[in-house]
């Protein structure tokens, strides 16, 4: 059933209105004034505004611009009894369906909604359809953990339940979220994300709840939170486990209370909002340190969902591989390429500490660095510092990269310097420079 918003500060206009369109099975809502209206529309998700002009306070005009600001998705819908043609125009410019004269036409009203409508779903149906084209990633793997984890989703999807991901780094939590989102009864409204490890705990409040003009230095225009663009919506908030106490008391008020309070704000706004959390800790570990509300955790433990690490699943891996593969081919238009079986099991014998992200950059550095079509075992570089001593920058990781493809390209031509500066397309005495300054040792003839 569609949402409709009247706003007149003619109560004949309402009345008439709210009852005509009621009898036609539209949910009507009606309000006297702008400011009303943008408040209506903070909480509430409509589909058409049926707004007039001349309003008390902010007049029409004023409204439209500050709902296309706000980006108000619906259409909007002029009427007005002293209308001209330049008016018409200006609303037009500024974003409005359309424009309609007093005295109203109960027939030119229900057409122009009808059309409204239909644009609207119109919208709706393209949006659906890129975010298809363009879907980023799918949960991939027909591993016994992989296909339970998919039955648990499409049985989670379609309720409003509050979930929480479990899962290491790397292992998809995000993608698990997105898919929920995406087969959920809220797919056509925003999914909003938000990595509570990232952000510093000074700002992570006002990223959440949004913050009024004046709030802090700094503040010169409103700007609405996470929970505000989420609303209708899902929110997703990334790595929990590392909120901040203070944070966490106030996330647990707004999901009693189904209400946030922006930052310089003194009105209340009405949220609907999902929540799907994720982290890689052990939350009943950090609620016996003092690290995380119990209270919270319940709150948001409705439904939980365990990923488990690759090495776990190590049978996905080929899948997996060959689906990166086919994203790598349409990227960078290098051509077909396939991993040799002893390429394959130097895959499988790894443990992946960094999960699927790490599989995903090892298929993309590969893809990238292999000089023929079959990949072979020792075109293939892992972090074996898995155990002991870590890689801890990039440079290092750099270094060490380069140090194994050439002495890997070395081994393969004999070590003749000459013929693997050949197929490396550089010059004899670069190789010899980067042979001297890697620490790679060439054997005595």
């Amino acid at each position: 059933m569609e949402k409709i918003l009247i706003v007149d500060d003619e109560k004949s206009i309402l009345n008439s209105l709210e009852k005509i369109l009621t009898d036609e099975g539209y949910s009507v809502k009606v309000c006297e004034s702008g400011e009303e209206a943008i408040n209506l529309v903070k909480s509430e998700s409509f589909d058409v505004i049926f707004l007039d002009i001349w309003l008390k306070g902010m007049d029409g005009v004023e409204t439209l611009k500050i709902l296309k600001e706000n980006k108000f998705e619906g259409e909007v819908i002029i009427i007005s009894g002293h209308g001209t043609i330049e008016l018409a125009v200006k609303t037009t410019k500024l974003g409005a369906f359309s424009f309609i004269e007093k005295p109203l036409s109960i027939e030119k009203i229900l057409v122009t909604l009808k059309n409204a409508i239909e644009k609207i779903k119109l919208k709706r149906e393209n949006r659906e359809l890129k975010n298809k084209i363009f879907e980023k990633d799918e949960l991939i793997g027909n591993s016994v953990p992989i296909k339970a984890l998919k039955r648990e989703i499409e049985i989670v999807a379609p309720t409003d339940s509050r979930v929480l991901i479990y899962g290491e780094n790397g292992t998809g939590k995000e993608l698990v979220a997105r898919l929920i989102h995406r087969k959920s009864l809220r797919s056509n409204k925003p999914f909003v994300e938000i990595n509570c490890a990232a952000i510093p705990d000074e700002l992570i409040e006002s990223e959440l709840f949004g913050y009024k003009k004046g709030a802090f230095t700094g503040a010169t225009n409103d700007k609405p939170g996470k929970f505000e663009l989420a609303n209708y919506g899902t929110l997703f908030l990334d790595e929990i486990g590392d909120m901040s106490i203070k944070t966490q008391a106030k996330l647990l008020r707004v999901l009693e209370e189904e209400k946030i309070e922006p930052l310089g704000g003194t009105k209340q706004i009405e949220i609907n909002t999902r929540i799907i959390s994720a982290t890689n800790k052990n939350l009943m570990e950090e609620i016996e340190k003092g690290n995380f509300r119990e209270d919270l955790f319940y709150r948001l433990n409705v439904i939980p969902i365990e990923i488990v690490p690759l090495r776990e699943r190590k049978e996905d891996i080929p899948l997996l591989v060959k689906y990166f593969l086919s994203k790598l081919e349409i990227k960078y238009k290098k051509g077909k390429m396939e991993f040799s079986d002893n390429a394959m099991e130097k895959l499988m014998d790894y443990s992946w500490p960094g999960n699927v992200r790490e599989l995903k950059n090892v298929v993309e550095r590969t893809y990238l660095m292999a000089q023929s079509e079959i990949i072979k075992g020792e075109d293939i570089f892992l972090n074996t510092k898995q155990n002991g001593e870590k890689i801890s920058s990039f440079l290092e990781a750099k270094q060490k990269f380069e140090r194994d493809f050439i002495e890997n390209k070395l081994k393969e031509n004999n070590y003749n310097v000459a013929i693997t500066a050949k197929k490396l397309k550089i010059d004899k005495s670069s190789l010899y420079k980067k042979i001297k300054n890697l620490g790679i040792k060439l054997p005595e003839k």
